[in-house]
């Protein structure tokens, strides 16, 4: 357990079941709230951004975190957003299966960046910052994505894939963070934490 959170209201701010799942790395105690806030980013503030899949990531992440911590002021909030990149497309979670099988045949034999985006509220404090790991596809044939498709891990998943499910079928590699992949890089947000500690 990091030192930081005993004793403290831990909030996360999401519903993911994978993230509840590394969220115990940190803390065994803690509640879930997920965000109702609209994910919208500004024609004004994306304009700024000098890397658009990372800051959106970080962004949508703080989005969330803000929302839940309005109405829990006393606990530290975690927030989170992960996006896929590849080119300069950012793909986030399909729409439906067709989408999902576009996503699929873009990635498809190439490399592509998973980005997470945290954001942390405690008290007057608030620690954004991306996490990154490169992912490299095999060459996927018609019928590998149809399997794929098949088995309705896509659907909740940026980049219409779940690296510790059966999309670990589709990677040849990768480069970075496991957990960041995932969706919650536990090992970072760890390091982070510490600071607030030292603070």
């Amino acid at each position: 357990m990091n030192n930081f959170l005993r004793g403290k209201d831990i909030v996360l701010a999401s519903n993911s079941p994978r993230r509840r799942e590394l969220m115990s790395f940190l803390c065994e105690d803690f509640r879930v709230v997920p965000s109702n806030a609209e994910e919208i980013i500004p024609d004004n503030v994306r304009r700024n951004f000098s890397d658009n899949a990372l800051e959106t990531a970080v962004y949508l992440a703080e989005i969330k975190a803000c929302d839940v911590f309005e109405n829990n002021r006393n606990s530290v909030v975690f927030g989170c957003d992960t996006v896929v990149a590849v080119d300069d497309e950012i793909l986030g979670k399909p729409v439906d299966d067709d989408d999902a099988k576009r996503m699929l045949k873009l990635l498809s034999g190439r490399n592509h960046r998973v980005i997470s985006g945290v954001c942390i509220c405690y008290g007057d404090k608030k620690i954004s910052f991306g996490c990154e790991t490169k992912v490299k596809f095999h060459n996927l044939t018609d019928e590998a994505i149809s399997q794929y498709i098949a088995t309705s891990e896509h659907r909740d998943k940026a980049g219409a894939y779940g690296i510790q499910g059966y999309g670990s079928l589709l990677c040849e590699g990768i480069e970075g963070d496991f957990f960041n992949v995932v969706g919650f890089p536990v090992s970072e947000i760890n390091k982070r934490l510490d600071f607030l500690l030292e603070g």
